[in-house]
């Protein structure tokens, strides 16, 4: 199965179904947004989860100040921070330094996605690839031409780090998004019923996966 991320996840229920489904990576929100989730809450809702051996816990900010990610970590074990903003690679470098986390970076597509994609090579250890949609850092729904989903793959593959796509994808689009033969996808409302994760959605992605 090619890597799944479960993102978005911002109640107890979300998380523990979320694990259960196996998703290499389980994403949670500390950005604004409507599923940002408090570090403290988070922390009691992972003691009451059980963490598969695989799964890594990935951390989402946007243009975060060093303070705000220090601030998670106190509270939540995070084994990767998820950069979605306008972050520099000087900036994520010194994160690193500083905190010896690894860190990914979201490109939004443009035509000049694989241009920023290779301006953090050797920075960033993996990518999201995400929908660029004005006014917005992500959580939109929206996809964009997974035919650009090749191109992403090979750089990422040159830089020797995974790349998920994001933006929009359903277990009832997913078969399109798969004939191009992603790294990765990485999923959030189209895994849920009513801003919750939905646990037969999820086993439906996860079915759609296996099948490839």
């Amino acid at each position: 199965m090619i890597d799944l991320k479960l993102c978005g996840n911002h109640s107890l229920q979300d998380l523990q179904r979320s694990t259960q489904s196996g998703a290499n990576y389980i994403g949670i929100i500390f950005a604004d947004s409507k599923r940002q989730v408090n570090p403290i809450e988070c922390k009691q809702w992972l003691e009451k989860t059980k963490k598969l051996k695989h799964q890594k816990l990935v951390g989402v900010f946007v243009n975060p100040t060093l303070e705000e990610i220090l601030t998670v970590l106190e509270h939540v074990p995070l084994d990767i921070v998820q950069f979605h903003g306008t972050e520099t690679a000087e900036e994520i470098v010194e994160f690193k330094l500083l905190t010896n986390k690894t860190a990914w970076k979201v490109i939004h597509h443009d035509q000049d996605g694989l241009d920023q994609m290779r301006k953090f090579k050797g920075v960033a250890d993996g990518y999201v690839v995400d929908s660029k949609v004005k006014g917005a850092w992500g959580g939109t729904g929206k996809t964009f031409d997974w035919k650009a989903t090749p191109s992403y793959r090979k750089e990422a593959e040159v830089q020797g780090v995974p790349c998920l796509i994001a933006g929009g994808i359903t277990p009832n689009n997913v078969d399109q998004l798969l004939a191009f033969e992603p790294l990765g996808i990485d999923i959030s409302s189209g895994t849920e019923t009513n801003g919750e994760k939905d646990l037969q959605k999820i086993e439906l992605l996860v079915e759609r996966l296996n099948s490839k």
